[in-house]
């Protein structure tokens, strides 16, 4: 596990910018947080280190968003609204598979409602603390990003 202290917003998504810069097609994130811990403002980063110009918003109605002028596709969901019997019922695993949608990065907010999830992926937990900082806590799980954001971010 790694441990990234995050003085500001800008620095939440400067971190998903840099995801963005080098994840590759098929690399899951599942984002966990309270509420204004900065999930969104993560992927948001993410969209842009991936060139999207398209504004990039929660969706926790909509449940999936897909953005594909970037890189690669960005699908961004959220599971705020959802109980695990009716994650089940989405089939995420065709996003991550890439089966019936071009392969990209999936960003998975509210990840901890889900009843499955995939062989590899990097697991965000951001926390916020009083005067604006957020910490966020990566877990690597069948991949090797730690090299990436160490790099990158000490």
């Amino acid at each position: 596990m790694t441990t990234i202290f995050l003085p500001d917003i800008k620095a939440t998504e400067q971190l998903g910018i840099i995801l963005g810069e080098n994840l590759t097609a098929g690399s899951v994130i599942l984002l966990e947080g309270d509420l204004g811990a900065g999930k969104t403002t993560l992927v948001q980063g993410i969209g842009q280190g991936l060139g999207i110009t398209e504004s990039i918003v929660s969706p926790t109605f909509t449940l999936i968003n897909e953005y594909t002028e970037g890189r690669i596709p960005l699908y961004h969901l959220d599971l705020y609204r959802l109980e695990p019997p009716e994650v089940t019922g989405l089939n995420l695993e065709s996003y991550w598979e890439g089966i019936e949608v071009t392969p990209g990065i999936v960003a998975i907010e509210w990840a901890e409602r889900m009843p499955y999830l995939p062989d590899s992926y990097l697991n965000v937990c951001l926390t916020h603390g009083d005067n604006g900082t957020r910490q966020a806590e990566i877990t690597e799980v069948e991949c090797d990003f730690e090299n990436l954001l160490v790099h990158r971010l000490l």
